[in-house]
């Protein structure tokens, strides 16, 4: 698809010595641009980003099991806030 784009001179001035200066093509610089600019939005960029962004809502929405033990025996406040500074009592 081919779409255009309107840059000051200056800009595009600068954007044609940067793609000289890595040996890239004002298409490739774009390209990076635009995956950065979605990446940092959240929007995956192809399916495989798809998938792995699919993949972890999936893991953080799903369930915890618990342990049999824990279940087993209450826990007192004091119990619940010592486990959470990491000591046993």
């Amino acid at each position: 698809m081919r779409k255009l784009i309107e840059f000051d001179d200056d800009t595009f001035d600068k954007l044609k010595q940067l793609g000289r200066d890595r040996m890239a093509t004002l298409q490739e610089l774009a390209d990076e641009a635009f995956a950065d600019l979605l990446k940092k939005h959240g929007i995956p960029i192809d399916l495989k980003d798809a998938l792995r962004k699919s993949a972890r809502l999936q893991e953080s929405t799903r369930p915890q099991a618990t342990r049999p033990q824990d279940a087993a025996k209450p826990r007192t406040a004091a119990a619940n806030a010592a486990r959470k500074r990491g000591r046993k009592r």
